[in-house]
């Protein structure tokens, strides 16, 4: 059995800007101990929620730089170091791992169209370039291409990939990876509104943008689970369904980011091409967290 980076709920963080688009370090501090006073279990930087495909390399592995420094060996750091280029996911993959992260996220390769061959290929190159652990992204909604469990089973014969986040939204899916690929890579729930089903099947735990903005929430879902209380977290994921869907009411990170600045944090705004959402969403995010006493 391969050892697992963490269990629990992982944050996929926001990324904090100021007013002018520069990354705002100081929420992003703050920010972070708010995830930690909540229980939350490990930290995602630089990755999809935390608009990293709009920061520039430079501040790409400083934002992971200040996570490690700032959660200074609390929980696990994972960096966000995926790219269609698998040269440069290499580089970065290299970078983070001098700055101190515990493991790196590798999303699917976006737009080139990669074959299952080529997703082996790309893959094992990443996790041969660094002793670090490589936790698997399957998100076909934002690059087009899903991780087959097959192709799981044949990647999770290298020795440091280690876990996959399935944000595939299909659970038959998630079975087959469960089924095929065992102990030998752990799987962790992308989607937050399926958090409770894929801990059921043996989930390890989530990798959640609901953490952002009720970390304690997201840590007990999968945390009760694995503790064997499959009632109380049934009861829970639904309690909080509608938030894990008021998160998505536009694409993701905008709702998150507009929940946190309503609920006082300095979130700012997303970078272009994102956009605000319009007034009737906001409206809709508003309501949905003045219903659970969160504004």
């Amino acid at each position: 059995m391969k050892n697992t980076v963490f269990t629990g709920s992982g944050v996929a963080l926001i990324t904090p800007f100021n007013a002018d688009m520069s990354v705002n370090y100081d929420e992003f501090e703050r920010l972070i101990e708010f995830q930690l006073e909540n229980g939350t279990d490990a930290i995602f930087a630089a990755v999809t929620t935390s608009e990293a495909s709009t920061l520039t390399h430079e501040e790409h592995v400083k934002v992971m730089q200040r996570a490690v420094e700032i959660v200074h060996g609390r929980v696990p750091v994972v960096g966000g170091t995926g790219s269609n280029d698998t040269a440069y996911a290499i580089e970065l993959t290299q970078e983070a791992e001098k700055l101190g992260v515990d493991a790196t996220l590798q999303v699917t390769p976006y737009y080139n169209k990669a074959s299952q061959a080529g997703l082996i290929a790309h893959f094992t190159q990443i996790a041969n370039s660094t002793k670090l652990p490589v936790i698997l992204y399957s998100v076909p909604g934002r690059t087009n291409i899903n991780i087959l469990p097959e192709t799981c089973k044949a990647l999770s014969k290298v020795e440091n990939i280690v876990a996959i986040k399935e944000a595939s939204e299909n659970i038959s899916q998630v079975s087959k990876i469960a089924a095929l690929c065992g102990d030998d890579l752990a799987i962790y729930s992308g989607c937050d509104d399926l958090n409770f089903p894929i801990m059921a099947l043996g989930g390890k735990g989530v990798i959640s943008v609901l953490a952002n903005v009720v970390p304690k929430i997201a840590h007990d879902i999968p945390t009760l689970c694995l503790n064997g209380d499959y009632e109380a977290a049934r009861k829970l994921q639904l309690e909080w369904l509608d938030l894990c869907n008021g998160l998505f009411i536009d694409v993701n990170p905008v709702p998150a980011k507009t929940a946190l600045n309503m609920m006082g944090y300095a979130a700012g705004p997303c970078r272009m091409p994102l956009v605000d959402m319009s007034e009737e969403g906001k409206a809709k995010l508003q309501a949905i967290l003045q219903n659970h006493g969160l504004v």
